[in-house]
């Protein structure tokens, strides 16, 4: 089950992108979630998702 807290959210998806998606549309497909909404729930936090580093960060 996905967290509905934010930063219970943030932690999970984090750790699932570090440990076994190559980046978060692979996650989404693989754990069929909305990717928009899972966006949006972390964005409300300030935590935005990097390709880069396939890790959602902070902003600041």
């Amino acid at each position: 089950m996905i967290p509905k807290d934010p930063n219970m959210l943030l932690s999970y998806i984090n750790l699932k992108l570090r440990d076994f998606y190559p980046d978060f549309e692979a996650l989404g497909d693989d754990l069929d979630i909305s990717l928009s909404e899972t966006e949006e729930k972390l964005n409300s936090i300030g935590y935005f998702y990097d390709k880069k580093a396939n890790q959602f960060i902070s902003k600041n």
